[in-house]
């Protein structure tokens, strides 16, 4: 399976890179994790925010591979205790398919994307910046996978 993390953002600060990196080479083959950065709108005082929502929607949407379970990363969405997200991420396993886990922008996703998700995931109910998102994400995901194969790393 792969778990496609298509997330609004480009240009990270090398810090960034490094601790997504080091925790998507850490997930084996099985649940290969793979990066795509989707161009940000130009933000400024006088922008159209619901105009680049929009367009990130329309880019989110063409990255996205066909026939794909969608979860949107999104505030409203289930909060999932650690626990939970091994079995959901034992979920995906078994289903075969393959997965994108996507996150907006600043503003958050739009309508168009959220639309697609089968499932809506809450990190927390705290707002964290965007970069560090990718880091959660990827050490949370090899963190459920060392649950569900008795790994030491949980401990």
């Amino acid at each position: 399976m792969q778990i496609h993390l298509i997330s609004v953002g480009n240009r990270m600060p090398s810090w960034v890179k490094a601790g997504y990196d080091e925790y998507a080479k850490r997930l084996p083959r099985e649940c290969e994790l793979l990066l795509k950065e989707i161009a940000p709108g130009v933000r400024n005082k006088n922008c159209d925010i619901a105009k680049l929502i929009k367009e990130e929607g329309v880019r989110m949407n063409a990255a996205i591979p066909v026939g794909i379970h969608v979860v949107a990363l999104e505030v409203a969405g289930k909060s999932w205790t650690t626990p939970e997200l091994a079995d959901a991420l034992k979920r995906w396993l078994e289903s075969g398919k393959n997965i994108a886990l996507v996150v907006g922008g600043p503003e958050g996703l739009a309508d168009s994307v959220k639309s697609r998700a089968g499932e809506l995931w809450s990190l927390s109910a705290l707002t964290f910046p965007h970069p560090l998102v990718r880091i959660i994400v990827a050490e949370q995901l090899y963190r459920a996978w060392s649950i569900l194969h008795n790994h030491p790393y949980h401990r």
